[in-house]
């Protein structure tokens, strides 16, 4: 055996359609895209769902529905190892309440979100007092343990940016 004889198996390969070479090949004049116009020019294909112009479909129908994201709950979470770590580099007052506010001012934490949750991860032997929206088992248990404090403050509801002027008014009256 040589390498100049070493060949594929035959219709390994197949040669590229050759386009615009005569009526007879199947494929002659318009190159197989049909008529004139934007789908017949390179690149000319429509998006889908276009209309040619017309207002879509998708845009015609009304919006419906209810869409439960807009009441989402999203806490900025912190592992007590955290706490820890910013006790031990001066940067977390342990006399001083800790808070998402405090957390804040002293740019622990960027984002107030809807507000602030202590996880269990990490040790913690600093005695600090946190006000927290929600705290899983395991932190509660090692702030107590470390000989802090952990006050759960309920987040306020902010479903009313979502209420209808006139449903708001209804509530006012209703609450006089």
């Amino acid at each position: 055996m040589k390498l100049n004889h070493i060949s594929d198996n035959a219709g390994a390969r197949k040669s590229r359609l050759r386009v615009g070479r005569g009526i007879g090949s199947g494929v002659g004049k318009t190159s197989g895209r049909g008529g004139k116009g934007q789908t017949a020019r390179t690149g000319g294909k429509v998006r889908l769902g276009f209309e040619g112009g017309q207002t879509p479909l998708y845009r015609r129908l009304p919006i419906r529905g209810f869409n439960n994201a807009n009441f989402t709950t999203t806490y900025v979470t912190l592992n007590v190892g955290d706490l820890q770590k910013f006790v031990d580099a001066g940067r977390l007052d342990t006399s001083k309440t800790v808070s998402l506010e405090s957390l804040q001012a002293s740019g622990l934490v960027k984002k107030s979100l809807s507000g602030l949750k202590i996880l269990g991860n990490g040790d913690l032997k600093a005695k600090l007092t946190v006000e927290a929206a929600a705290a899983s088992a395991s932190a509660s248990a090692k702030i107590s343990k470390a000989g802090g404090k952990i006050a759960l403050k309920p987040i306020a509801d902010q479903t009313e940016k979502f209420l209808p002027a006139a449903a708001k008014k209804r509530a006012a009256a209703a609450a006089k």
